[in-house]
């Protein structure tokens, strides 16, 4: 060791170092691609749900805006909120279908991530040295990002395979270029660290985030979230139904109202308009 030049101590030091941040770089990664899928599939099982209860109050509050409507067709209020209801009913069944037909349970297993951890540390973008490299390993890490998030242990393992004789892990000739590029990477690797740190922050500050965290406090007092929201919303449903039902009934009896002192039926006009 004695038999070192300064600079190659210096760089051994800045090693050690980046050796430190890849192994925390790929922690981060890991744990924000752990947490986005997480809380997308917090979401999508909220969806599938509440979210279908909601969807269908959704739509009979769309029914009771048409039915208003009805009783005061020129006012330019009401058509504003039926068209509202209406978009916002569409809306929600189709969060709902989407949500039911995307419920795959998210849980990676260890092999998973044992891969990911190794690959992230080796392609990592913000250890590319130049522009070109930067953006292909930006293609390589959202490839392994969406291998892990679907759980597919064969391309994690491909990707692993094909990465690990890759010339860009050739180290250069000269000490000093080894020292600038260590010096770089250094630095790249800090300034995505922070930006992982913004990330994580942002998430925790998310609805699907407290809603995550909702589901496990009721989950220590037995109780299911997902169930009560249900619960609360079937209630709902039930008070929009009822308010149909006397709208309906509302327009019924005015129907036949103006039909026997008028002879006219109403249904025809509306149509027209």
């Amino acid at each position: 060791m004695n038999d070192l030049s300064p600079e190659e101590k210096e760089l051994n030091k800045k090693y050690l170092m980046l050796e430190r941040l890849k192994e925390r770089l790929a922690d981060r990664e890991e744990e924000m691609t752990d947490l986005r899928a997480e809380l997308e599939q917090v979401e999508a099982n909220y969806t599938m749900v509440v979210g279908r209860f909601y969807a269908e109050l959704d739509e009979i509050e769309a029914q009771i805006a048409e039915e208003e409507l009805k009783l005061v067709p020129d006012d330019e209020e009401i058509i504003k909120k039926v068209e509202e209801a209406r978009r916002r009913a569409e809306n929600s069944a189709a969060a709902a279908d989407e949500a039911q037909n995307a419920n795959n349970k998210w849980n990676p297993t260890p092999e998973a991530k044992k891969a990911y951890h190794k690959l992230a540390r080796l392609i990592h973008p913000d250890l590319a040295f130049d522009s070109d490299e930067r953006e292909r390993r930006h293609v390589l890490m959202a490839r392994l990002n969406d291998a892990y998030s679907d759980g597919n242990q064969i391309l994690l393992d491909k990707l692993v395979e094909e990465y690990r004789d890759s010339p860009d892990l050739i180290s250069g000739v000269s000490i000093g270029d080894k020292l600038v590029k260590s010096i770089r990477q250094i630095s790249q690797v800090t300034v995505r660290l922070h930006q992982l740190k913004r990330e994580k922050i942002e998430a925790e500050k998310s609805e699907a985030f407290n809603m995550r965290e909702k589901l496990r406090e009721e989950k220590l007092l037995g109780r299911d979230y997902f169930k009560q929201s249900s619960e609360r919303t079937k209630t709902m449903i039930m008070k929009a139904e009822r308010r149909l039902l006397t709208l309906k009934n509302l327009n019924e009896a005015q129907e036949d109202y103006v039909k026997e002192k008028f002879g006219m039926d109403i249904k025809d006009f509306r149509k027209d308009k």
